[in-house]
């Protein structure tokens, strides 16, 4: 199957081109168009608990859409995500990632989706108390707020919670102050991550988060 990126980079598409029988698995709602003779196929997001656990403590979808070209000849899908950003590819040899909860957007049939446990730290961050897991092999299609920008971690690096995207099972995650108690919430930075480990990273540009706070500020007063 190949993949390619349409579109200016703020706002771009994925051109899937599946041959026949071919299938890829989509984050619902984020096909944009397709040829006729691809069919989607709703089915629940893994066990029925993994869906609810998915669902529920994940923030992602219960149900996942899975294109397959039931024609004779190659057909095309786009697909795309809700926020104006950059669209990236990893793939994944027998390792494990992790993903910010709503950048999924779609992934190759080798590519399993888990959760696992995060943590309080994470729930007191507003990362939840579970993570994002992909494992197996193949690729896997993820969006951001902004631009991607990747960064290699040896030993220890600090990052905003809402600015973190992707990161390998190879790196730990710790929540701590930004600074001193109350140099930390005057300067609205409170808790960051601390990570530890080995890997490369990926940062977004951009927070949903951030932006969500600098509207409430100006539409609430």
């Amino acid at each position: 199957m190949q993949v390619v990126e349409q579109g200016t980079a703020a706002f771009q598409i994925l051109k899937c081109d599946l041959m026949p029988n071919e299938s890829i698995i989509v984050e619902p709602g984020a096909m944009a168009s397709q040829d006729v003779g691809i069919v989607p196929d709703a089915s629940v997001n893994g066990s029925f608990i993994q869906a609810l656990m998915l669902r529920f403590l994940g923030g992602e979808s219960f149900f996942i859409n899975e294109y397959t070209n039931r024609s004779v000849k190659p057909q095309a899908l786009y697909i795309s995500q809700p926020v104006p950003g950059d669209i990236q590819m990893v793939e994944i040899n027998n390792q494990e990632i992790f993903l910010e909860a709503g950048s999924f957007i779609a992934r190759t049939q080798g590519v399993r989706t888990n959760l696992r446990w995060a943590g309080f730290a994470s729930l007191i961050a507003g990362e939840g108390l579970f993570k994002l897991s992909f494992t197996g092999q193949g690729r896997v299609w993820f969006g951001c707020y902004g631009a991607v920008v990747e960064k290699e971690v040896v030993g220890d690096y600090i990052v905003d919670s809402g600015h973190l995207l992707l990161w390998p099972s190879t790196i730990q995650l710790e929540l701590k102050l930004a600074g001193g108690l109350i140099s930390s919430f005057l300067s609205k930075e409170g808790f960051v991550l601390r990570l530890k480990g080995h890997g490369k990273i990926r940062l977004q540009t951009r927070s949903v988060k951030g932006l969500a706070e600098w509207l409430n500020a100006r539409f609430w007063r």
